[in-house]
């Protein structure tokens, strides 16, 4: 097992991963940019290590001077957390090269599961159904009109190396392309620093469902259910649940199985996430793989009991899986809230829920400085229940406990779409959002706390 872990992150992931090494007897050493000097990672942590100015490019995206700091502090794995470098094809191959162990899968799965195309193809390969598109990138606007005219409009253009919700634009005719092609090139190459494209079918307003699996270096790989990410904002998740309440057993099985297929054929080994859209006639088909630990992971924590932080340590140390597929049972229901600023200041005033099946996961305290420069993710509310019915409620409680002052959040408009009558019934889709926005924004601004 690994003595000493450098935490490559910032804010409530590197506080996870904080807590998790003190648990398994690891000592934990963060690296923080000048705006995180005082944070709560770097108060928690055995150790910590100033990476450079604010501003990401000059601090938690250099390679070169993390890997310094690795070896200075005498580090023998780096964990990369979510986002920042924890999908850099190119940094955890320094890490090979240099004797360090990345806490993630090879940067040869990194690479070939990064290129959306490419891992579009592998998939064909090994009968997992995927969306509809290009044969491969498409170079110019003109080249992207000729192949959706073969796929029919409307479709999706999308980042070769993307994620998050960046370098995407839907295109509902030919004359919007042009447009909309440039657009996303210039998103993407901002976003990755690489430009390339490519079209998918758009499958209009479908279920967007991950699966979360773990693979070991032995070949052992097992899947631990589904996450339902359809509430989302501009391509951007705000609430995850899990089960589905769209999916049935028959179609969850199946999800399933072509999750360890998809990661058995990327010779997969770490914690990672399948993610597929679902059509309304339950057609699922995959999009993308995730090679990190996500955002939403607490969700299937919850319904499984397993610590996948844990798990995708010892993976990374060379350990075999815990679990056997037939070890994991669903045996409750969890929803996540993604707490997010609206604006930055001071946190003036600051209180957490808690009591029976509230968990949050959070880097904030009174007196703590919100700043511009990363994401504005501040919390994540968690709750678990018997029943979908009790997880809608006690989220409902937990979210009418929770007190942020000094910075606007959308915690209210979080609180009132549990009370939305297409989220209590379990019918939403991707495009909840869309549909529902100005209601739940009118509801906002007369003041309603619940319907």
């Amino acid at each position: 097992m690994f003595r000493r872990i450098l935490i490559a992150n910032r804010g409530e992931i590197a506080v996870r991963i904080v807590r998790c090494c003190r648990e398994m007897g690891i000592e934990s050493v963060v690296i923080y940019s000048k705006a995180d000097e005082g944070s709560l990672p770097v108060m928690l942590a055995g150790g910590s290590f100033c990476i450079g100015p604010a501003k990401s490019s000059e601090s938690y995206l250099k390679k070169e001077t993390i890997l310094e700091a690795a070896r200075r502090l005498g580090c023998d794995a780096i964990h990369p957390g979510v986002g920042f470098l924890s999908e850099n094809a190119d940094f955890a191959q320094l890490c090979e090269e240099q004797g360090i162990c990345f806490i993630g899968p090879s940067s040869d799965v990194i690479r070939k599961m990064g290129d959306k195309q490419s891992a579009r193809k592998l998939m064909m390969q090994n009968g997992v159904p995927v969306v509809p598109g290009s044969a491969g990138l498409v170079r110019s606007a003109e080249e992207a009109r000729e192949e959706a005219g073969k796929i029919g409009y409307p479709v999706m253009i999308k980042a070769s190396a993307g994620g998050g919700g960046k370098g995407i634009r839907k295109v509902w005719s030919e004359n919007d392309m042009e447009r909309a092609f440039d657009a996303a090139a210039a998103e993407a190459e901002a976003a990755f620093g690489n430009d390339d494209l490519y079209l998918e079918k758009l499958i209009i307003n479908p279920h967007h469902v991950e699966i979360q699996i773990l693979a070991d270096h032995l070949g052992n790989i097992i899947h631990l259910g589904e996450r339902d990410c359809s509430v989302q904002k501009n391509n951007q998740k705000i609430l995850e649940e899990a089960p589905s309440p769209f999916l049935n057993e028959s179609l969850r099985a199946e999800m399933g199985e072509c999750s360890v297929r998809a990661a058995k054929a990327a010779g997969y080994n770490s914690a990672g996430t399948v993610e597929f859209v679902v059509d309304a006639n339950r057609r699922f088909y995959f999009i993308e793989m995730n090679t990190r630990i996500q955002v939403e992971h607490p969700v299937t924590e919850e319904i499984t009991g397993i610590d996948l932080i844990r798990e995708q340590i010892r993976i990374a140390a060379g350990m075999q899986l815990n679990y056997r597929q037939e070890d994991i049972s669903i045996y409750k229901h969890a929803i996540e809230c993604r707490i997010n600023a609206g604006t930055t200041g001071e946190i003036s005033a600051l209180h957490f829920p808690s009591g029976f099946g509230v968990r949050t996961e959070s880097y904030l305290f009174t007196g703590y400085n919100v700043t511009p420069f990363y994401d504005s993710l501040l919390a994540k509310i968690i709750v678990s229940g018997r029943s979908r019915l009790e997880a809608v409620r006690r989220m409902r409680r937990a979210l009418e406990e929770l007190v942020i002052q000094g910075v606007e959040t959308n915690a209210d408009l979080m609180h009132l779409v549990t009370f939305h009558p297409d989220f209590i019934k379990g019918k939403y889709d991707t495009g909840f959002w869309e549909k529902n926005h100005e209601e739940l924004e009118s509801w906002m601004k007369e003041g309603l706390k619940e319907i």
